[in-house]
């Protein structure tokens, strides 16, 4: 198995940006201009290697080589991007790869494209790049081309850098050793075997609700790999354990009539086969709350009152200080009941909230902007 923490760093130390590998400070897909910007660059690197993985390290300065670090970032839907706008779409896989220097809630992102063997194009127009726009990587630049003429450049280069970074006994013990240590402070960390192979961490803060075991701040790695499989600050999480799969299934708390009620939002499944190979399975389990009209309208103006204020940058009393901490939640409730330009004030917001000196209202919003990315599925 390739070591992905190891591919990475091998990829940092020996390649600047080349014709099959680019790095990235972030990934935003929230705007039709960065999707579009996003696709080329895929477009790119799959007709420049056709024989061979291409990869794209995310949360990397561009120019030092510096471990910036990303949020966990779990949009299984990607694959909905490319297969909607390419024709003849690679298959692309995105991997959160956990880095020691980095804080334990930051990640690195491994976005790896593999060509289908046939040229890719755009089908769709998106942005300023019309239907039928093909891309090649040619050095560290994705250029639109007339034509392109599938050639393989890359490939031994691409074997012996995977080869280097293949993973060993000594690389998965000290993983095992780490994950185990990073988690002294949480009630519950556990390492587990599966197919012989598979040596896969977890660990979770336990508590019982009504006779039934939920964790919050779960945590899963895939110790043979370095690859974060799941990262979760829920407040409950259910979690089943076969001999073939590890499922956990996430509750997503919303703020409803002064009190927190909880939603079952996806399931995800990790399932491992025996002919060494695992995949990952998710489904989606949320119904949106229906409110009444009449409430929903006022928790919006409610809300945009409290917005305009932190924009006002106008003193808060301790009744506001209180709603900041569920204001992110209103809106979303709000989106989900008809209010389809809550979602800007949510982008409003996020600016506001990150720069203050209690966190406790921007981590509430990050989590509500990851199952609004959940509940909306499909980009556009």
């Amino acid at each position: 198995m390739i070591n992905k923490r190891l591919l990475i760093r091998n990829l940092l130390a020996h390649h600047g940006e080349s014709t099959f590998y680019d790095k990235k400070e972030k990934l935003d897909l929230r705007s039709r201009l960065t999707k579009a910007k996003f696709l080329k660059h895929i477009c790119a690197l799959a007709n420049a290697n056709p024989k061979n993985t291409a990869y794209i390290v995310v949360g990397v300065d561009d120019r030092t080589n510096e471990l910036t670090g990303v949020d966990f970032f779990d949009d299984a839907r990607i694959q909905n991007l490319i297969d909607a706008y390419i024709e003849n779409p690679p298959q692309v896989q995105y991997e959160n790869v956990p880095f020691p220097e980095l804080p334990r809630h930051k990640v690195l992102g491994l976005v790896s494209i593999r060509s289908g063997g046939k040229v890719a194009r755009f089908k769709r127009s998106i942005w300023s790049y019309p239907a039928g726009s093909m891309f090649l990587r040619i050095g560290s630049t994705s250029r639109m081309v007339d034509a392109v003429h599938l050639e393989d450049f890359n490939s031994q280069k691409a074997q012996n850098l995977e080869i280097q970074s293949s993973n060993n006994i000594q690389m998965t013990l000290d993983g095992v050793f780490d994950f185990l240590k990073h988690h002294e402070n949480i009630n519950e960390s556990h390492y587990l075997v599966f197919k012989e192979q598979f040596v896969l961490c977890w660990a979770g803060q336990r508590k019982e609700v009504k006779n039934k075991v939920y964790y919050s701040r779960v945590d899963i790695e895939l110790i043979n790999e370095q690859v974060r499989l799941f990262y979760s600050y829920m407040d409950e999480v259910e979690i089943e354990i076969s001999k073939h799969a590890f499922i956990t299934t996430e509750y997503v708390p919303l703020h409803i009539n002064g009190d927190y009620k909880y939603f079952p939002l996806e399931k995800n499944v990790i399932h491992f086969k025996d002919t060494g190979e695992y995949n990952l399975a998710h489904e989606m389990l949320f119904e949106p709350p229906s409110l009444p009209q009449e409430r929903v309208d006022q928790m919006y103006a409610d809300r945009k009152a409290l917005l305009d204020q932190l924009q006002a940058e106008q003193t808060l009393n301790d009744k506001d200080l209180k709603a900041l901490n569920t204001i992110a939640d209103g809106f979303i409730l709000c989106y989900l009941n008809g209010y389809k330009t809550a979602v800007e004030d949510l982008d409003r917001l996020k600016p506001i909230l990150r720069q203050r000196n209690d966190k406790t209202p921007y981590i509430k919003y990050k989590e509500v902007m990851r199952v609004l990315r959940k509940i909306n599925g499909k980009y556009e």
